[in-house]
């Protein structure tokens, strides 16, 4: 999966005002939230696969 396949989130849309919002709405504001969470953990790995590929190359 590459990070354009994924919809970027900007920072208004996080954190939402929860008041207004249904059940329904909650629940659909949970998946946008794993899906986001879920592309923040690929990009980590992403970057620390770069830095552990740099740094052995500095090594030697």
């Amino acid at each position: 999966m590459f990070d354009d396949d994924l919809p970027k989130k900007t920072s208004a849309d996080f954190p939402r005002n929860l008041e207004n919002m249904s059940v329904s709405e909650l629940e659909e504001y949970v998946q946008e939230l794993d899906t986001e969470k879920e592309r923040v953990k690929i990009n980590i790995e992403q970057k620390k696969a770069s830095q552990a590929a740099a740094s052995d190359i500095f090594k030697s």
